[in-house]
């Protein structure tokens, strides 16, 4: 495992972190898989765990806090979320702080969070959804300054909507926040035109989330793909986007093959291959996918050439009514 700096927070953090949603609540998790797939990524090196309240309404935030109880010699870093006051996700354009992130909700949620983990503070706590036009208001921040006063959490997030990597640009650049979550892969690379360069501008960490575009870059969806009732990705991939993502990943899938890689070691190490991003979350409910991607670490970013090609499939996506 390979290590990077988190921003301006100092924190020496793994490639490869942990993104903890799947285990929250998707179907096909199985608790105790997901405790040993947690804990085969802490014995790789990995020490950075992204969760939230949301994810099972504190149940993904569980697993976290006896991660942390069952590694008492190694440093982990503990990262959750906000929910939205309103539970909207995406936030839309006329959503104001009140209704989603006024300060008594914000401390109400920290102190539920830490209540589900069974942990003294959080080294990261988020804002699941965000608006730019938030940084007007100045009471979010002066809340997230008392609560880090109070030794409560260390340090400050964003997650930024699906699709929209410049709604956080203005919040990078108040100088009001450590970090910023966004959807950075082969497909969604727009990160890299404004949110980026304002990332390594004011020294803010970038979490990459959704390396594999929700499972079509790992190259094993097809058009008759289907989940249990209930799974939110009957609702992600209706045929509007199913159809052009599993076209596009097998449109990827000679690229792969021709470099003598996986789909999913090509996408993890094309997001590694940016040295803006602090470390990438994917979801991991079972140890080989822990060992695969940890592996991906180790084998470093792609060659020139390759990251060259791989520009060619950038895809230019709007938010839907769908796409959450």
């Amino acid at each position: 495992m390979r290590y990077r700096s988190f921003g301006r927070t100092g924190w020496s953090v793994a490639e490869i972190g942990y993104g903890m949603w799947g285990m929250g609540g998707w179907s096909g998790s199985d608790d105790e898989e997901s405790l040993r797939s947690l804990q085969r990524a802490v014995d790789l090196g990995c020490n950075f765990f992204d969760t939230a309240w949301a994810y099972g309404e504190g149940h993904s935030e569980s697993f976290l806090g006896q991660l942390v109880r069952a590694n008492p010699d190694k440093k982990l870093y503990a990262a959750s979320k906000i929910p939205p006051r309103n539970r909207k996700w995406p936030s839309r354009r006329e959503f104001k702080l009140d209704d989603t992130f006024p300060p008594e909700h914000i401390e109400e949620y920290v102190h539920s969070s830490l209540k589900n983990s069974g942990l003294e503070s959080f080294d990261l706590m988020q804002f699941h959804v965000w608006e730019d036009s938030w940084v007007e208001d100045e009471r979010w921040a002066k809340k997230m300054d008392e609560l880090r006063t109070q030794g409560l959490v260390r340090a400050v997030g964003i997650s930024i909507n699906r699709w929209e990597p410049w709604n956080g640009v203005r919040a990078v650049r108040s100088g009001l926040v450590d970090s910023v979550q966004v959807i950075y892969n082969i497909f969604d690379q727009n990160p890299e035109d404004e949110l980026f360069p304002a990332c390594a501008e004011m020294n803010v960490a970038v979490i990459a989330r959704v390396p594999f575009d929700e499972g079509t870059l790992t190259g094993t969806l097809n058009v008759e793909s289907r989940w249990p009732e209930g799974d939110w990705r009957n609702t992600y991939f209706v045929p509007e986007n199913l159809i052009p993502s599993v076209e596009r990943a097998d449109a990827l899938k000679p690229v792969a093959a021709r470099a003598g890689l996986t789909m999913p070691e090509m996408a993890i190490r094309f997001i590694l291959s940016n040295p803006t991003v602090s470390t990438i979350i994917p979801g991991m409910r079972k140890t080989k996918n822990v060992e695969s991607n940890v592996a991906a670490s180790d084998a470093g970013p792609l060659p020139p050439e390759l990251l060259a090609e791989l520009r060619a499939h950038r895809w230019e996506r709007t938010p839907k009514s769908w796409s959450q």
